[in-house]
């Protein structure tokens, strides 16, 4: 009967593996954000994602995100905003139709030094309007950023490692068979050229789980990023 129950626990295991179908894509990201200080608490978030398919030759999303920071100290920082955001079918598991996605978020975003390695938490909240569908989101990210030069601390400028990793799971009404909605994770070399100035290049691997639990997508991504923050105090 052992013998049974173990083949019978083999066959349902492979069964559910075997009904996965993961597409491997190439994608290539290119991000622009900027904190705006506006007094010694408030900062005018903006930010804009230039989403790609195929390398960079089609679209897979355009998504644009405004928002205001509260500084409640410099390890703690309160969010919230509005994001509008285009996604195209794309690859062998496309969507139907494009959708247009209007977006409320909010988070918090906490800081902590050891040594030279800042960690940084953030949690945010998502109420996604995708067409006519009301959904809503969670989002962790962790995030670790390394020195790579003794100027980084010391002037303020140089090479440094930026590592983090991010899960999404849904909530509520209207989700799928899975509460995992997709992870993120980025590998990046950036360069500080002072408080308000750094670009980054690196590796994003995007995993998503469609709201059936049986198609993913694991897309290997180009990302890069540019930072730049403007002081409206000055």
């Amino acid at each position: 009967m052992k013998i049974v129950f173990l083949f019978s626990c083999c066959l349902f295991v492979y069964s559910l593996f075997g009904q996965k179908q993961i597409d491997d894509q190439i994608h290539g990201w290119a991000v622009y954000q900027g904190n705006h200080k506006l007094n010694s608490k408030l900062d005018l978030h903006t930010e804009y994602q230039w989403r790609r398919a195929d390398g960079f030759a089609n679209w897979q999303q355009s998504l644009a995100r405004v928002g205001l920071d509260y500084r409640l100290n410099p390890n703690c920082t309160f969010s919230g905003g509005y994001g509008w955001i285009i996604s195209y079918p794309y690859g062998s598991q496309p969507i139907a139709t494009q959708t247009q996605e209007q977006r409320l978020w909010q988070q918090v975003n906490l800081k902590a030094q050891y040594g030279a390695i800042q960690i940084q938490h953030r949690y945010r909240l998502e109420q996604r309007w995708i067409d006519t569908m009301f959904r809503q989101r969670i989002r962790y990210r962790a995030q670790c950023i390394i020195p790579l030069q003794k100027t980084y601390l010391a002037q303020g400028k140089g090479l440094f490692l930026n590592v983090n990793d991010e899960v999404f799971l849904g909530f509520g009404k209207g989700i799928g068979k899975n509460i995992l909605d997709q992870n993120r994770f980025i590998a990046a070399i950036g360069y500080k050229f002072n408080s308000n100035l750094n670009i980054q290049l690196g590796y994003l691997n995007q995993f998503v789980i469609k709201a059936n639990g049986v198609q993913m997508e694991r897309n290997h991504t180009l990302w890069t990023s540019v930072v730049y923050n403007l002081d409206f105090t000055k």
